[in-house]
């Protein structure tokens, strides 16, 4: 008798631990892919759009737009020579935007060397992107840095006269930090 009941016990808990992981795939969390609809209305592109609509208001009628700018990278403040996907993607829309407001830009894809003096405590265009910015007729460089708190990303963008250094326009905005942009953080390069 023993056997038949120990037999049934294990049937028994057979069923109740497939009933018990049945429960758990149903009450499981199940991620949804976004729609087209979510993604024409993200709220990204607008964010950085307005970022360089505030460039662009600021230098009305100081560039002309025969003459090209360069866009460099936007690049971690606590090490410039970093910088992530989200940075790499700030500087890709503020260019496109510049560019639909009749702008010619030259794209230069992130490169230390290039981008800043890795000694200097502060924001500074080196000698090459001077040259850079020379060879190529270019009037203003777009550079930019971001800091990352708990839950927002911050950024500083400024536009610069190559001749002087000195920043001819100015924004600074706040991103958050969620399950859209972390991921992109988290790709530091």
């Amino acid at each position: 008798m023993m056997t038949l009941k120990n037999t049934v016990l294990a049937a028994l808990a057979g069923v109740l631990t497939i009933g018990a992981a049945g429960c758990a795939t149903e009450t499981a969390t199940v991620r949804k892919d976004p729609t087209y609809e979510q993604a024409t209305t993200n709220p990204l592109i607008p964010a950085n759009y307005a970022a360089a609509d505030s460039l662009l208001a600021q230098l009305q009628g100081r560039l002309a737009t025969e003459h090209p700018l360069i866009v460099a990278t936007v690049v971690n403040i606590d090490a410039l020579d970093r910088s992530s996907t989200l940075g790499r993607l700030i500087s890709e829309q503020v260019s496109a935007r510049f560019t639909l407001a009749g702008h010619r830009m030259i794209e230069m894809k992130f490169r230390n060397n290039v981008y800043m003096a890795r000694d200097q405590g502060e924001l500074m265009l080196t000698r090459e992107i001077r040259d850079i910015a020379s060879s190529h007729n270019a009037q203003a460089v777009i550079i930019g840095t971001y800091a990352q708190s708990s839950d927002m990303v911050f950024v500083n963008l400024k536009v610069i006269d190559p001749e002087n250094n000195i920043a001819m326009a100015v924004h600074d905005y706040a991103l958050p930090l969620d399950a859209m942009t972390r991921p992109m953080m988290r790709a530091a390069r």
